[in-house]
């Protein structure tokens, strides 16, 4: 007999659905750990009133704890042996009315460049963003709509409760912004958004077979954001800088994220083909 018959699954190997909210848990843990100290370490760089203030400030305020976060969830999905299967191929795919997710996050886009007051913007600023969007998108979507959602499959759970846990969890994570010092009224708004923000960066990776769109998307749509509406996470709260348009899709994003919740079939363990649906 070979050892490897014998070797027992590591604990990430073992399926349960409280483990996504476990690994999150750890994660900001260690993000808030790491922006604790960087913090100390670049007082004088960062902008406590408005993180958003200045170049160096977003660099060393908000894109450099990110960016190591989501170096440690890349270590750790390379390590428990994951890369493949998160950033290949979906085992199953979505049907074309999903379609309708990723194109509200594209006209949220478009609706918030065309909102931007760029003569409020530096380009050092403008830059330090789009580094804080390549982090997020890849970090945030790595561990919900790729760790959260492997283990929640993994757990033989149905793609809806996928969806919605997994959306969840992400819209949770927000609430760290609490310690922050941000109202209680924008982390409740914050949360609302996040949620239906998920749920469409789900079926962007469901119609796409890629979670590599999600990314792209998220990581497009947060420097937009913040460009627009001029702070972090204020998408809803704090849209009065965006256009009217900007703020209709976005609440239209919110509403389709919630509806989609009672369309979405399908289980992995059905086998069902990675190929789209009708």
């Amino acid at each position: 007999m070979t050892t490897a018959m014998h070797e027992k699954p590591g604990f990430w190997d073992r399926p349960a659905v409280w483990k996504p909210l476990l690994l999150i848990v750890i994660y900001l843990a260690f993000y808030l750990a790491v922006g604790q100290l960087l913090a100390r370490v670049f007082a004088d760089e960062i902008d406590t009133d408005n993180v958003v203030a200045t170049a160096a400030s977003i660099l060393f305020g908000v894109v450099l704890p990110i960016a190591i976060g989501a170096i440690a969830l890349l270590i750790f999905t390379a390590k428990v042996g994951w890369l493949r299967s998160i950033f290949g191929p979906q085992p199953i795919r979505g049907h074309r009315w999903m379609r309708i997710g990723p194109i509200l996050v594209v006209a949220a886009i478009v609706a918030h460049l065309t909102g931007t007051d760029w003569s409020a913007w530096t380009g050092g600023e403008i830059v330090a963003l789009l580094a804080l969007g390549v982090c997020v998108g890849l970090a945030e979507e790595l561990i919900t709509r790729g760790l959260a959602v492997k283990l929640l499959r993994d757990a033989g759970r149905s793609e809806r409760f996928v969806a919605v846990i997994s959306s969840l969890l992400f819209a949770l994570m927000h609430t760290v912004n609490l310690i922050s010092g941000m109202e209680a009224s924008t982390v409740l708004a914050t949360i609302v958004y996040t949620f239906g923000f998920g749920m469409c960066m789900y079926l962007t990776m469901r119609v796409t077979g890629t979670i590599w769109a999600a990314i792209v998307l998220h990581g497009i749509t947060d420097p937009t954001t913040i460009l627009s509406t001029g702070g972090l996470d204020t998408a809803i709260a704090g849209a009065s800088g965006a256009t009217v348009v900007a703020t209709i899709v976005t609440i239209l994003l919110i509403v389709f994220g919630i509806a989609a919740i009672f369309f979405i079939r399908g289980r992995i363990s059905e086998k069902q083909p990675a190929t789209a649906a009708a």
